[in-house]
C-alpha cells in the first residue's frame, strides 16, 4: 500500500523553485533540494522519481506563475495593446520582488545552462517562452491594425524584438540592474516600436 504524501506539495515546489532558480539545475544537488524543501529522500523519489523529473515539475510550477503574469498583462482585455505590453514587462521583470528579480528568469537561465541538453526541458522552456511571444504577437497585431506600429515592422518582428529585450532585461536583472534601470530599458524598447 502506497504511503500518503506527508508534506505540503505547494510549499515543496516553491522551495525547490527558489533553489533551482538561485543555483541552477547542476548546482542544485539532491541533498540541497532535500534540505531546502525539508523532505526526506524517500518522499522526493516516491513523489517525483528523480531530480530531473522534479525539475520538470518545478519548471511547470514556474510556468503557471508566468501564465498568471501574462493573463494579468497581455491577455487583459481592459488594457490597450501598448499598455498590455508595458504591463508584461512590469509583471515579469520590473515590479517583481527584488529577490526574484535578481534571479533573472528560470527559463532563460535553464536555456543558457547545461540542462539545455535535456530535450524535454528545452521543449518545456521553449513552449513557455513561445506562449509569451504568441500573446505579444496578438497584441502587436492589434496595434498594427490601429496604425500604431512603426512602419516597416510586422507583428512577428516586433514580437521578436520585444522578446529579445525581455530576455536581455532578465539577464541584466540577474546582473544587478535596478528596477528603475530595467523600467527605462523597457520603455525605450517599447517606444522604439510605436508609431
Amino acid at each position: 500500500m502506497a504511503r500518503s504524501i506527508e508534506y505540503d506539495e505547494e510549499k515543496v515546489l516553491t522551495q525547490a523553485l527558489e533553489q533551482f532558480w538561485r543555483e541552477g539545475y547542476e548546482a542544485s544537488s539532491v541533498n540541497k533540494l532535500l534540505d531546502c524543501c525539508d523532505i526526506n529522500r524517500g518522499s522526493l523519489y516516491n513523489s517525483f522519481t528523480d531530480k530531473n523529473t522534479f525539475f520538470k515539475v518545478v519548471i511547470n510550477h514556474y510556468n503557471d506563475m508566468l501564465d498568471r503574469q501574462i493573463a494579468a498583462s497581455l491577455k487583459n482585455p481592459e488594457l490597450g495593446a501598448w499598455e498590455s505590453i508595458a504591463a508584461v514587462f512590469n509583471e515579469t521583470v520590473v515590479n517583481v520582488p527584488v529577490r526574484h528579480r535578481n534571479l533573472g528568469c528560470l527559463l532563460v537561465n535553464s536555456l543558457c545552462s547545461s540542462v539545455n541538453y535535456d530535450g524535454e526541458i528545452k521543449r518545456i522552456s521553449r513552449a513557455s517562452l513561445n506562449r509569451a511571444r504568441k500573446a505579444l504577437v496578438e497584441r502587436l497585431r492589434e496595434a498594427e491594425a490601429k496604425g500604431k506600429l512603426k512602419k516597416g515592422l510586422d507583428e512577428y518582428l516586433a514580437a521578436d524584438i520585444l522578446m529579445n529585450a525581455l530576455y536581455g532585461m532578465r539577464v541584466n536583472s540577474r546582473n544587478g540592474k535596478s528596477a528603475r534601470q530595467l523600467e527605462t530599458l523597457a520603455k525605450h524598447a517599447i517606444s522604439s516600436l510605436k508609431k
